[in-house]
């Protein structure tokens, strides 16, 4: 399928992402927390049709079950980047949604992040990506690393990004992912009172030594793994089939997880394999996000 990359198509991809890593280092004096992690963006995710409107409203023409459209991500962005520019047109918005909901993937993030770009270009606005990450971080910690748009260290609550570039081989690989049916509240992770607060911080500069890496990953992992597989069994028994096949984690604080396999033939046994209860996908990872272009300033990798 054929994504708009700057053209008249009105077709917009949003895609999802994992949390190679996730450590939670501290708590801030506002009650948000300290992050590192690394972002990887995969080659799936939701679509969206928008179009134009010269009334200046911002309609979505298919609203997600149970979100009201003051709470729906897209709504919000469209709404916090019309009021930011003072723009004076509108949209239509349609979502083929395919990114589970709630499942640590960053699924309503990338709609916003996506939002923000595609009516950068719509609206003409020339807005930079810096512009847009801010009015991404005011819609959630996560929107800004989808319009930053590649693989990327993360810090602070996760809207300190650096370009990082990860090596061929975590490129190349195939990232199945299972969902087990069951809703995770973010919040509830966050505040709960087992949750590791006092990681100790690692160095970008030994994941990109090659000479250290293995340590690095060694030392890496999702400190909100074990509280919520312990609040949440369907999530600890989904991790724990599937890493029998490898190095499983979870993204972001669950219900998600992933391993990485070398070929997709493997990832399509795994999915087809999956336990009762599950959704899944396979998908590779991506360099660069789809839109990367429709920001006006370039973030290259060193």
């Amino acid at each position: 399928m054929l994504y708009n990359t700057g053209m008249d198509a009105s077709l917009y991809f949003a895609p999802c992402k994992l949390n190679l890593f996730l450590h939670i280092t501290g708590r801030r004096a506002d009650g948000y927390h300290a992050l590192q992690s690394i972002f990887l963006l995969l080659d799936h995710g939701d679509d969206l049709h928008i179009s134009l409107r010269n009334d200046g409203r911002i309609m979505h023409k298919n609203p997600l079950a149970g979100v009201l459209p003051d709470h729906d991500l897209a709504i919000r962005a469209a709404r916090a980047l019309q009021s930011a520019s003072g723009c004076q047109l509108g949209a239509d918005i349609h979502c083929t949604k395919r990114t589970p909901m709630g499942g640590g993937l960053g699924g309503g993030s990338s709609d916003a992040a996506t939002v923000l770009l595609a009516l950068n270009q719509l609206w003409q606005l020339n807005y930079s990506r810096q512009q847009l990450m801010q009015i991404g971080l005011s819609l959630g910690a996560d929107v800004p690393v989808f319009i930053f748009g590649q693989p990327a260290w993360a810090e602070g609550v996760g809207e300190q990004l650096s370009a990082v570039s990860l090596p061929t081989e975590m490129l190349e690989k195939y990232y199945v992912v299972v969902t087990p049916h069951v809703q995770v509240p973010t919040a509830e992770i966050f505040a709960h009172q087992a949750l590791t607060r006092d990681t100790k911080p690692l160095r970008i500069a030994d994941f990109s030594n090659g000479a250290n890496s293995s340590a690095f990953w060694q030392n890496a992992r999702n400190d909100m793994e074990a509280v919520v597989c312990a609040l949440y069994p369907e999530v600890a028994n989904t991790l724990a089939w599937l890493k029998q096949y490898g190095d499983a984690r979870m993204s972001g604080s669950g219900a998600s997880v992933f391993v990485a396999v070398d070929s997709a033939e493997k990832a399509d046994e795994l999915i087809a394999q999956r336990p009762e209860n599950t959704s899944g996908f396979w998908a590779k990872g991506l360099k660069y996000h789809p839109l990367f272009a429709l920001a006006n300033d370039e973030i290259v990798a060193g």
